[in-house]
């Protein structure tokens, strides 16, 4: 049986000067990253609307570009509640997802199979949203931030209900359509 020998260098990651210390850096460290995600979608959503052809896919995101704003909004008052400045922070994730759906539409032809693409690519992006509001609600929850806490589950909330109605788009008849 062969062995693999690593070094150090491989498994071992070293940290930045500005890395986070605990869970209360971690936690503002990832309220910049999805602050910068939800301005980026804000952006995005009217070229992904513009590029559905599906009228209930149109309106899916026309209400979710709504929504989005909202989120903005929603994490300017979680910052505010733990007396930080809202500041965003790039997000690698979020963009490489963006730049997914870009390529999507780039690379499909208008009609149901660039619809069936749009869709996929806004699931994964609402799955990424769905992770990340989690993971900062159980940070909230653990520092003992409840006015965040609340304002954080609602937004899961809503990105857990855009993920079901982007599967009830897919699922009527969506897909077949692209097949």
């Amino acid at each position: 049986m062969a062995t693999t020998k690593s070094t150090s260098s491989e498994t071992k990651i070293k940290s930045k000067s500005n890395a986070a210390k605990d869970l209360k850096d971690l936690f503002e460290d990832s309220l910049k990253d999805i602050y910068w995600a939800e301005k980026e979608l804000v952006k995005s959503l009217p070229k992904m609307e513009k590029n559905a052809t599906s009228k209930k896919l149109k309106t899916a995101i026309s209400l979710h570009l709504e929504e989005t704003k909202q989120h903005v909004n929603r994490l300017e008052d979680v910052f505010r509640s733990i007396g930080v400045k809202a500041k965003t922070e790039k997000c690698d994730a979020m963009a490489g997802l963006l730049e997914e759906g870009k390529s999507i539409m780039e690379e499909t032809e208008a009609g149901a199979v660039r619809d069936a693409g749009i869709i996929a690519a806004s699931q994964k992006v609402e799955h990424y949203e769905i992770a990340t509001y989690g993971t900062l609600a159980a940070f909230a929850k653990v520092l003992g931030h409840k006015d965040a806490l609340k304002l954080l589950l609602e937004t899961l909330k809503e990105e857990k209900s855009c993920d079901e109605k982007l599967t009830s788009i897919a699922d009527t008849n969506l897909n077949s359509k692209a097949e």
